[in-house]
């Protein structure tokens, strides 16, 4: 069969199909309402939502020096204050060092490395990373998401399938079951969801605090005329500094910051092995998890308040997963294991071997460990590794934000993206500010770095904690993993993240209670937001136009038809919206073609263009009207050319549908050869099938060029619904705060629908509506 193209003004559309391809796509159209057809056929290869292929080995090097300047400046710049954390009351016995060394190397070895290296990075989604991917895993596999917009096509997206292995589908059945028809286990999904964005957020503010007072502290060390005062000042220069250089985009930045950060690992990892041969090479003798035992045992209870320190070691772990759309997973490993995790050791390994010999120096472990001629290249390159130290996070904030942004979880805000090459690359300039200035006033308010450690600590861990949760649920039911593995991963990662956990709530009143109490202002904004999203979704499926209001419109011989084309925006995918069913009842006329558009988000990072576009016929067909569901991804861009690449599709779907007519046709005339049917009536069928191709094939060419004609020569006005909304009468108290005052108030303070989808509003026509929910 020959391929089905369109080409109008430069436009071209090849949609190549084989007659295996055909047959495929004409089996479910056959039963689809309104009268529907795919509007391509071609699937994409495997892992084609990926953005980087681990393949090239160029390409995979390349990306682990670029990740270095990205997601490592957190991780890396940790052993500024992990040792004044841990030992923030001094050091009691000499052992201790071996014991918090001991502690460290483990924490560093289980979390950062086997947990995200090695598995978390595995649960991605198409080369994406970060809760929402998790909890987007999760929703495609068992049907949890709260808003009924799934239809079966959206399977058949090549990104939206998981391979899934055979074996062990008890446990993963009953979960899924389980979570499928609980609305509590629904919802409790999304929050736990919402909570962990909340806390990456909140580590994109203290990761700069700390990170920047740590290094800027240093100074001291050659000068006593600079005050506490003093040190912030600077250090709050140096943020803005730092969050100003946003909009230049990841790649550029992480160019520039990738030699600065390879100096740092390079440096502390040098120095720490000169501190080793130097000082005390007992400290090797840590390796033993025996040592850890005797500082708990000589401690208690301190022992235990102190993992709240020790648990610093591991800050910035969480953006080696919320990064990963940034590169690729291969990457990430390369980089970690070749050059980040071996100059760890050895930076934390030397501060402990100088603490064995000066152990009253804890409180400036770091600097007084450097050598005196390395001292002052040393202050450089740790306050410009500690700038970059804040990108990782900054960066992650940004990618989880899109990523909610496009699930409903979040108020619109305005996207920039940064790179031609990689999409999976944002700037968001209201998040930046807002970041810039909670990260002015933690560091000018505590001005201390235990301070801002007990608050740092606290949003590390519950994210840890939240992640190891969520990926627990895609071990059972997604990779379905040996339950026996489950139980080990849940008794010892699980096991040490609940006691660390612990830990730093011990600390609430000492600055622990901040990234909760921002968390929780974060998470009601996203609730709230995300609630009404879905409240409004429902009012319009529950006030959807029916088949016979259809039909007693396109009969009203009052109803004038227009020239132009009108596109209809609404979020509904099942059905026509309520915005119809206003608009025809204040205005007599209609236009000559009638398009209800609907921009939908899938629980997938990207979806590949030509599966984009999932036209139906909407009956009757005088009506000349369709609806068109637009599928993105998370991580998708919106068309630029959106009108143009609408209606050339519409002409592609018009095609294949008259095709899949004719095949219809053909069938029926195929049958009667076979049958037992007289020649005769065989022959005058067969003339009716050919007759039938031809009419079809009339009207055909007539709705293609009617519509290129209309869009020509009358334009596109595009329909978007100004809602009011507002809350029912009987609703109760909460729900009317919540409705009528906290979602309005967001609504009047971020970017409307029109900015949101980029629509001129010379050819934009509003139609009021109130919903009252």
């Amino acid at each position: 069969m020959s391929n089905a193209t369109a080409e109008e003004d430069d436009i071209r559309v090849d949609i190549p199909m084989s007659d295996d391809q055909l047959k495929r796509n004409i089996r479910p159209i056959l039963h689809k309402p309104y009268g529907s057809m795919d509007l391509v056929s071609v699937k994409a290869p495997a892992n084609h939502g990926s953005h980087f292929k681990d393949s090239n080995w160029w390409v995979v090097l390349n990306l682990a020096f670029q990740s270095i300047g990205i997601v490592y400046g957190d991780l890396g710049t940790s052993p500024l204050y992990v040792y004044p954390s841990i030992f923030s009351n001094g050091i009691k016995h000499r052992d201790d060092i071996l014991g918090a060394l001991s502690l460290v190397f483990y924490t560093l070895t289980f979390l950062p490395l086997v947990k995200y290296v090695f598995v978390v990075l595995r649960a991605n989604d198409n080369g994406e990373g970060g809760t929402f991917a998790l909890y987007s895993l999760i929703c495609r596999y068992a049907r949890v998401s709260l808003i009924p917009s799934q239809q079966a096509e959206d399977r058949e997206v090549s990104n939206y399938k998981l391979e899934l292995p055979s074996k062990r589908l008890k446990l993963a059945s009953v979960l899924k079951s389980s979570l499928q028809k609980s609305q509590f286990a629904k919802i409790f999904l999304l929050l736990v969801t919402m909570l962990g964005t909340s806390m990456v957020i909140g580590d994109s503010i203290f990761t700069p605090s700390i990170s920047v007072l740590s290094a800027v502290a240093g100074v001291k060390e050659v000068t006593s005329a600079l005050t506490d005062d003093m040190i912030a000042g600077i250090s709050v220069v140096i943020l803005i500094f730092l969050f100003m250089i946003q909009r230049f985009g990841t790649h550029r930045v992480s160019y520039t910051f990738a030699p600065v950060l390879c100096v740092w690992f390079v440096l502390i990892g040098g120095i720490g092995f000169y501190n080793i041969i130097k000082h005390d090479t007992t400290v090797l003798k840590a390796i033993n998890p025996m040592y850890i035992v005797e500082y708990f045992i000589r401690n208690k209870k301190d022992a235990w308040i102190s993992l709240g320190g020790v648990v610093l070691c591991t800050t910035g772990a969480e953006a080696l997963f919320a990064d990963l759309g940034h590169f690729s997973v291969r990457a990430i490993q390369v980089s970690m294991c070749s050059m980040v995790y071996p100059a760890l050791i050895l930076a934390y390994t030397g501060q402990s071997s100088y603490l064995r010999q000066y152990p009253d120096e804890v409180s400036d472990a770091f600097y007084k460990s450097v050598p005196g001629p390395l001292y002052w290249p040393m202050f450089v390159v740790s306050i410009l590794a500690a700038a970059i130290a804040s990108q990782a996070m900054i960066s992650g904030t940004f990618s989880i934000v899109h990523q909610s942004l496009s699930l409903g979880c979040f108020p619109p805000v305005k996207v920039v993206y940064t790179s031609a090459n990689h999409e999976g690359q944002v700037y968001i300039p209201a998040i930046n500010y807002i970041l810039m200035l909670a990260c002015i006033g933690v560091t000018a308010g505590f001005k201390s770095t235990v301070k801002i450690g007990n608050a740092y600590g606290t949003a590390v861990v519950f994210v840890m904690t939240l992640t190891s949760s969520l990926l627990v649920l895609v071990m059972i039911m997604i990779w379905k993993t040996n339950i026996f593995l489950i139980i080990l991963y849940i008794l010892t990662i699980g096991f040490v993240e609940l006691l660390y956990l612990s830990s730093v709530l011990y600390k609430f009143t000492s600055g622990g209670y901040l990234p909760l109490a921002f968390s929780a202002v974060l998470m009601i904004i996203m609730y709230v937001w995300n609630d009404v999203y879905r409240r409004k979704y429902h009012y319009e499926l529950d006030h959807k136009i029916s088949p016979a209001r259809l039909k007693e419109i396109s009969a009203n011989k009052n109803m004038s038809r227009i020239p132009g084309l009108a596109m209809f925006y609404s979020g509904l995918v099942h059905g026509i919206p309520p915005i119809f069913e206003h608009y025809v009842s204040n205005v007599p006329a209609l236009h000559s073609i009638i398009v209800f558009v609907s921009m939908k988000s899938l629980h997938i990072n990207k979806v590949p263009p030509e599966e984009r576009y999932f036209f139906r016929r909407v009956e009757p067909r005088e009506l000349f009207a369709f609806r068109c569901v637009v599928r993105y991804g998370y991580k998708d861009v919106r068309e630029v050319a959106f009108e143009e690449t609408l209606v050339a599709r519409l002409k592609v779907f018009i095609q294949e549908e008259i095709l899949l007519q004719n095949q219809i046709l053909s069938t029926i005339g195929n049958n009667a050869e076979k049958g037992t049917e007289p020649e005769g009536e065989i022959v005058e069928r067969n003339n009716d099938v050919a007759n039938a191709k031809q009419v079809e094939e009339e009207i055909m060419q007539q709705e293609i060029e009617q519509l290129q004609k209309e869009w020509e020569e009358a334009g596109i006005v595009h329909m978007i619904g100004e809602s009011e909304v507002i809350a029912k009468k009987e609703a109760n108290i909460m729900k009317r705060i919540v409705i009528n005052h906290v979602y309005n108030l967001l609504k009047r303070n971020v970017r409307q629908r029109e900015k949101v989808f980029d629509i001129p509003h010379k050819r934009m026509l509003k139609v009021g509506m109130t919903y009252q929910l």
